[in-house]
């Protein structure tokens, strides 16, 4: 194994983690000022907010699991369609899938802000002002551009250039100060109002005329925060919990549940990597029929483990549903006495659909991308509906105690990157930072990273540069499709972890990310 780009880091008190060190120090100094693991995780999310847009923004969704006195909480804040949403009227305008850039249509009413209010509401214990101040001051003062923000700027095309011209001016070099007035006045209207300030302020007003009948008055003025059972099932040794349908979170589970009775070898072991594969493509083969709002979670993690025994454990297998790049940001924050946040948050693809609201700037989601526009599916875009979701945090625990909490993006790869990461820190021991930094594969699709279960007949595994001599050689030996990726690709994912065990935390931020950080003392 190559030498490791970092070690984990350790705390007796609290950790951080996320994908810019900016928002990792803005969660530590909530730490610092005596906010607890909830307050330091809105304070991250929102400082990244500011800092990185192609990954997360105000303009997108949030789903969280908070560990607090033994139990496990789950908050699913993603937004619904519109009340004018029409599937005949895309449909007519020749969509047979929904579009993905420059169409409102494809935006929710986003979450995000309803999530860190609801979070705040239940959990938090510093005032509102204090959590989101250090976010203020990166928008109003300023903050360097990173590496990646500036590449994801330049792949805009002229009319996403035109929509993001704040980002776009700004972002032409890594380093480049980067300010963004309208998202600080938007985060201050939170101060002063709450989601109100938001939803029914600056932001609302511009979203509602960009809707253009797409949005009622209602859909703005209705939160979309829900408080819900977390989804849990047992393997590796812990109880891991994510979020339940309409989020694809029951494919990490799944995945775990199918894989559970192998014989895992070491990770340098190619039959590891090919058994993880086979556990992921039997958990995630007919994901675009079962996964709705209203799916049953429990049931579709049972299905998996009823057909199991169709796992093939020395050749590939192709699976065939029944006929009918992803960009996020994931955080955590965990406390040593056990309160902890396993949080993600997105705009789907990069910078989401690549409009922006125009008052303020912030550049809106694609989530709605997830719809189905098969007349009838369950997925079917609607009215009030929200549709199936790539975002799955992940939160383990043992008897009731916390062990971790985890969590990456990566658009329909979160579940099988997940289930890498489980298998090395519960079955394995690894540490986090070994967990996080060891190579990957993923299964991809012909395209855009959310395409990974809709032609079969053309999906992959794409291995990391960095993995074992004989993963590559093994899998294609076993008749798998492999194309082999640079070393620490971002397409693997931006992966943290923070563990407690007896002596304390110790976390690591996903390298992948350049400039993500583990920060705790």
């Amino acid at each position: 194994m190559n030498p490791l780009p970092q070690s984990s880091v350790r705390g007796s008190r609290h950790l951080v983690a996320s994908a810019d060190q900016l928002a990792s120090r803005a969660g530590d100094a909530i730490f610092g000022a005596g906010g607890n693991a909830v307050d330091a995780a809105i304070a991250t999310n929102a400082a990244i907010a500011v800092t990185g847009p192609h990954l997360c923004g105000m303009g997108g969704d949030l789903f969280a699991l908070v560990h607090t006195g033994g139990d496990v909480v789950a908050l699913n804040s993603s937004g619904r369609a519109g009340s004018g949403a029409d599937p005949d009227a895309v449909r007519a305008d020749g969509h047979a899938v929904m579009p993905f850039h420059h169409d409102i249509r494809s935006v929710t009413v986003p979450g995000c802000v309803d999530g860190w209010v609801a979070l705040h509401e239940r959990f938090g214990s510093l005032p509102l002002a204090d959590v989101l101040a250090p976010a203020i001051d990166l928008a109003e003062n300023g903050f360097p551009a990173s590496p990646l923000l500036v590449g994801s700027t330049a792949r805009l095309d002229q009319a996403g250039r035109e929509q993001l011209h704040e980002l776009a001016a700004q972002a032409t070099r890594t380093g480049a100060p980067v300010r963004r007035p309208g998202a600080a006045r938007a985060l201050r209207a939170i101060v002063e109002h709450g989601r109100d300030g938001f939803y029914g302020g600056e932001f609302g007003d511009g979203l509602f005329a960009l809707g253009n009948g797409w949005y009622s008055p209602d859909d703005l003025a209705s939160s979309s925060a829900d408080w819900v059972d977390p989804l849990t099932a047992s393997m590796f040794g812990v109880d891991v919990h994510t979020i339940g349908p309409n989020s694809q979170g029951y494919l990490t589970l799944a995945g775990g549940v199918a894989a559970e009775p192998l014989d895992l070898p070491d990770p340098d072991d190619e039959r590891w990597a090919h058994l993880l594969i086979e556990a992921a493509k039997l958990a995630g083969y007919d994901r675009t029929q079962v996964l709705h709002e209203h799916a049953d979670g429990d049931a579709l993690v049972e299905a998996v483990r009823q057909r199991r025994h169709l796992l093939d454990t020395e050749r590939a297998s192709t699976y065939h549903a029944p006929a009918s790049a992803g960009d996020t940001t994931y955080l955590c924050t965990a406390e040593a006495d056990g309160l902890a946040v396993s949080l993600i948050q997105s705009n789907a693809s990069g910078f989401g659909c690549w409009l922006a609201e125009p008052n303020t700037g912030i550049n809106l989601h694609n989530r709605g991308l997830g719809f189905s526009l098969e007349a009838g599916h369950p997925a079917e875009l609607g009215p009030g509906r929200r549709p199936p979701h790539t975002l799955s945090p992940a939160l383990a625990t043992r008897g009731g105690e916390l062990v971790s909490v985890f969590g990456t993006m990566g658009g329909d790869a979160q579940p099988q990157i997940l289930l890498q990461v489980a298998a090395r820190l519960f079955l394995h021991g690894q540490s986090p930072a070994e967990a996080i930094n060891s190579a990957r594969w993923a299964l991809a699709g012909p395209e855009t990273g959310f395409d990974t279960w809709s032609d079969l007949d053309h999906q992959r595994v794409e291995v990391e540069g960095h993995a074992p001599d004989g993963w590559e050689p093994g899998l294609v030996a076993r008749g798998h499709r492999v194309d082999r990726l640079p070393e620490y690709d971002s397409g693997f994912g931006h992966a943290h972890a923070i563990v407690r065990d007896d002596h304390g935390l110790s976390g690591a931020a996903d390298p992948r990310c350049r400039i993500g950080a583990a920060i705790g003392r």
